[in-house]
């Protein structure tokens, strides 16, 4: 379905530039398809509401980019995390007002429910106590999108490699602070 992917894309890309001019909450269906010269009829035929469009922006731009890489090997979470970061550096633009959006269906509760499966493979090889699983992942990923958050929103949002190597920092002070504490 060519056709169908050609008018999701204007679609998004109409999102995309009313998102750097108005407030997503002033932001209406009719706005975005008087933008890209569409009929309503034809956004609601690809997409539930405005909420389900920065979605699907998400799920097509983002999986694009982080599948460049194997992902089976050894710090497969860290390499895949970098990949992430580079994603959302390069479209802070975007995302430093998506991560903004509330309500059902928000852009934060979809990232969020995304997050899940990667974060219980991790959580699973490191977690001592099975029951505890559901309360790390909704741990690790509160942490991960509210940093992600404050880093994109930063006036000078720094070098993905460098929010990387801070996480890597606070993650390992964590953890040897509890293996001393511990110990």
């Amino acid at each position: 379905m060519p056709d169908s992917n050609i008018t999701k894309k204007a679609l998004a890309m109409a999102m995309k530039e009313l998102m750097e001019q108005i407030p997503f909450s002033k932001i209406s269906v009719s706005d975005i398809c008087e933008k890209c010269g569409m009929n309503r009829k034809s956004f609601y035929y690809h997409f539930k509401d405005k909420y389900d469009l920065v979605n699907w922006i998400f799920d097509v731009e983002f999986f694009q980019a982080v599948h460049v890489r194997d992902y089976n090997l050894p710090n497969w979470s860290w390499r895949f995390l970098e990949d992430s970061c580079q994603y959302f550096y390069e479209n802070q633009s975007f995302y430093r007002k998506a991560l903004q959006i509330e309500g059902q269906n928000s852009f934060v509760e979809h990232f969020r429910e995304t997050l899940k499966p990667l974060l219980k493979m991790v959580v699973k090889n490191i977690l001592a106590d099975p029951q505890y699983e559901e309360f790390c992942i909704n741990f690790y990923s509160d942490a991960f999108i509210a940093a992600l958050e404050r880093w994109l929103s930063e006036k000078e949002c720094t070098e993905p490699e460098l929010f990387i190597k801070m996480l890597q920092s606070s993650i390992g002070a964590l953890i040897k602070y509890v293996e001393t504490d511990n110990g």
